[in-house]
This record gives C-alpha cells, sequence and structure tokens, in this order.
C-alpha cells in the first residue's frame, strides 16, 4: 500500500503526526476556499505555518497525485483525484445508502431543510443536508457539528438519548448563555424540556439558537449508533405546517430504526 513519506532535511525537528494531518486537511480546505492556484509561499501565508512545513505536505500530496503544479512558479492546484476518491466513499456509505431517498423524500414534500447527524459522546456531526428551493433558507455544511447542545433541537435530541446519570452530569456543568431572548437558560426548564422530548420523540427550538428560526428534530438508532434527523427553516413557514413536518419526521426515523430494508443498495443510482 502506498504511504505518504515525509523527508526531513538536515536538523530539522520531525513534526508531530496530528499536525501534519491537520495541515493535510488544511491544505486542502484553502484551495476549496481560495477557489485558484496557490503558490508555496501563498499557501504558507494563508495557513500562518513555516514555508519548509507547507513544502512538505506539498510534496507528498504531489506525489500521490492529490495537486499538481500548473507551471514553474505558477502555482499549485488539486487534482481530480480527490473529488473521484470522494465520490466513490460517498457512493458506498451505508448510513447515506439506507437514508438519502428518505430524506430527499422529506425535503420535497416538506420544501424545507433537512439534515442527518450522527452522534458520538456529546458532539454530533453532519453527514447528509439537503436545501429546500427557497432563497431564504436554513444552511449548514457537511461536517459541521451541531452548534448547541441546550439551543438546538437536535442538541437537545442528542441529550435526550443520554442515560438519565450523563445527563444530569451535564446539566450540572453546562454555561446556557443566552442566544436569543428564548433561548432555555435554566437547567430545570431544560430539563423539562428533553423530558417533553423523550416522550413525544421529537424535540423543538423556536427560536432559541437564532431569531426567526424553528427546527425540530428526532434522534434513531441504527447499529447500537444514535443519529439525528433535523428539518429546518424559517418560523414564518415552517411553524405553519408543524405537525406535518412532526408526522412526516418521527415517521421517516421509524423507518430507518426498524427496516432494514427500507432502501435497496442499488435505489440512489439516478437520483437528483
Amino acid at each position: 500500500m502506498d504511504r505518504i513519506i515525509f523527508r526531513l532535511r538536515e536538523n530539522q525537528v520531525p513534526e508531530p503526526m496530528s499536525k501534519i494531518v491537520d495541515r493535510t486537511f488544511d491544505m486542502l480546505e484553502l484551495f476549496a476556499a481560495e477557489k485558484r492556484p496557490l503558490s508555496l509561499s501563498d499557501i504558507a501565508r494563508l495557513m500562518k505555518i513555516p514555508v519548509s512545513s507547507c513544502h512538505d505536505v506539498l510534496q507528498a500530496m504531489k506525489a500521490r497525485g492529490y495537486v499538481y503544479e500548473l507551471a514553474p512558479r505558477a502555482g499549485y492546484y488539486p487534482t481530480l483525484r480527490l473529488q473521484k476518491l470522494g465520490q466513490e466513499i460517498g457512493d458506498n456509505d451505508p448510513v447515506v445508502l439506507r437514508a438519502e431517498l428518505l430524506l430527499r423524500s422529506l425535503r420535497d414534500t416538506l420544501d424545507e431543510s433537512v439534515m442527518l447527524a450522527k452522534v458520538s459522546g456529546l458532539q454530533a456531526t453532519y453527514l447528509l443536508a439537503f436545501e429546500p428551493t427557497h432563497p431564504l433558507r436554513f444552511q449548514l455544511k457537511v461536517g459541521e457539528m451541531v452548534r448547541s447542545l441546550y439551543a438546538t433541537s437536535g442538541g437537545k435530541a442528542l441529550l435526550g438519548t443520554l442515560e438519565d446519570a450523563a445527563l444530569e452530569s451535564f446539566l450540572r456543568t453546562a454555561i446556557l448563555k443566552p442566544l436569543t431572548d428564548r433561548t432555555i437558560t435554566s437547567r430545570q426548564a431544560l430539563r423539562e424540556d428533553v423530558a417533553l422530548g423523550r416522550k413525544r420523540g421529537w424535540y423543538l427550538n423556536q427560536g432559541e439558537s437564532l431569531e426567526g428560526v424553528t427546527t425540530l428534530s428526532a434522534p434513531f438508532r441504527w447499529n447500537t449508533a444514535v443519529y439525528i434527523v433535523t428539518v429546518a427553516g424559517p418560523s414564518s413557514r415552517l411553524d405553519t405546517k408543524l405537525d406535518q413536518a412532526v408526522g412526516l419526521l418521527t415517521n421517516v426515523c421509524l423507518m430507518l430504526e426498524t427496516r432494514p430494508d427500507v432502501v435497496p443498495r442499488n435505489s440512489r443510482e439516478g437520483a437528483p
């Protein structure tokens, strides 16, 4: 199997592998943000790292075919190898294969943003995000984390999946800083809100994390792991169809949790 090899120059102190990995991803994200070829000095300046460290990462990526040099002193840019690799990974993601069509259908029916997040401890990472047709919409990027455990419906859904002792441990140390004038800032009020969500099977945020935004979330378990589906949109739209959204959301989560055959493996082919 190919390996990325970082060669040390004389008197160069080796960097921790975690820092090298971080810089590799930082560099890829920099190209995505800048949307243009970048020289070695450009990358070092924008990443605020030594040119020597930048050179090592860049040359390793070039050797593996992930970046190429346009011409001498014309800068570097990623090749399509990364896109192809990502496509192959995404096309065979077992969670995406099961959830994508159901979540697309939920988005299409409600015409609001629909997201899927995977829970890990006290964090949840978004794996899928589908946007509506409306220009005014709730937006986030795949890979982002649920931004607040106490003020978002996704965060409260995560809290609702915790054992009682773990929930109480969180509540004892949580700093409930107001994000809007509707944010829950009382531990007892949050405890009661999470208990209500557990009882009805879904969690609500009406302007608690962002003014004028409503989100509702429901969790489901698959292979012992916890996932959260969230519907989000402007309160002026979503509040008028809240009952419909709750019914559709909870039904989708029930199907994903109880029906392993809900989405055949090849059903994503040709999906828009």
